[in-house]
């Protein structure tokens, strides 16, 4: 029944809406395939041109339970669970915090908070110097990078950068690195998911725009896996920072101008 609904409401979207959340649904999955993270960082600021906040974060997450269900189905045997496991108790400990930021922080300093952590972290990643290699898993590590990426997960659907700082210092060759990251990604989403349904954030509109943006996903997911198989090393990452710099700026300027997105 709530799927009739969403399905009768879908040609109540103009074409241009369905098109743009078609297509960056599309390029986002593409990188969070390829790279193991980084759809939200692609798409919740741009979705944000055309859908609220607080509808543009579920339906990131929504796209991220999908494409982690894919590849760690494709491939379950590249997954370091030990690590996905502290990352994931961790995370719930910071999950309901990144709710609550979501549900009553002011739009305008989360997307200045979201710009602004966007563009850190890509520079940190393009430019850093990251002289702290663990040879093992590291419980305090583990704890930070968890904690943090599930306050981020829940307020922006943005769990990736912390995930990827931990990557980088185990040294996590690129096809390991995608596997592991959707061990957590898939029960991190799920949880964060049904946190914004008893909240009221997962409703119909959510899911009209998961079901416009469904068909993206497969071709984009299998791409990916195409792509991630061919780079070498933890050089991959350099190919996607210069991008998210970009976003990050623009969405800043998006907040600063007041550039309200369509509340179609």
């Amino acid at each position: 029944m709530l799927i009739n609904a969403c399905v009768g409401t879908i040609t109540t979207t103009t074409l241009p809406s369905s098109v743009y959340i078609f297509s960056i649904s599309f390029i986002a999955t593409l990188v969070r395939s390829t790279f193991g993270f980084g759809e939200s960082l692609v798409a919740v600021p741009l979705f944000l041109l055309f859908i609220p906040l607080e509808i543009a974060v579920p339906l990131s997450v929504l796209l991220s339970i999908t494409v982690a269900l894919v590849v760690v189905v494709q491939d379950h045997r590249q997954i370091h669970l030990s690590s996905a496991k502290w990352l994931i108790l961790f995370a719930l400990l910071g999950i309901p915090i990144g709710i609550l930021i979501l549900l009553y922080a002011q739009a305008y300093w989360v997307k200045i908070s979201l710009g602004a952590l966007i563009i850190a972290y890509a520079t940190y990643a393009l430019y850093g110097k990251n002289t702290i290699h663990l040879k093992t898993d590291h419980k305090w590590w583990l704890f930070i990078c968890g904690f943090l990426s599930g306050i981020l997960g829940g307020a922006y659907g943005l769990n990736g950068p912390p995930l990827a700082i931990y990557g980088n210092m185990r040294r996590w060759t690129a096809t390991y690195f995608r596997a592991t990251l959707q061990a957590y990604f898939l029960p991190a989403s799920l949880i964060g998911a049904f946190g914004y349904f008893i909240n009221g954030l997962m409703n119909y509109t959510v899911l009209h725009y998961f079901l416009i943006s469904l068909p993206a996903l497969f071709p984009a997911i299998f791409l990916g896996r195409y792509l991630n198989q061919k780079f070498k090393d933890a050089s991959f990452f350099n190919y996607v920072y210069i991008g998210l710099i970009a976003i990050g700026a623009f969405l800043i300027i998006n907040a600063v101008f007041d550039v309200h997105p369509s509340s179609s």
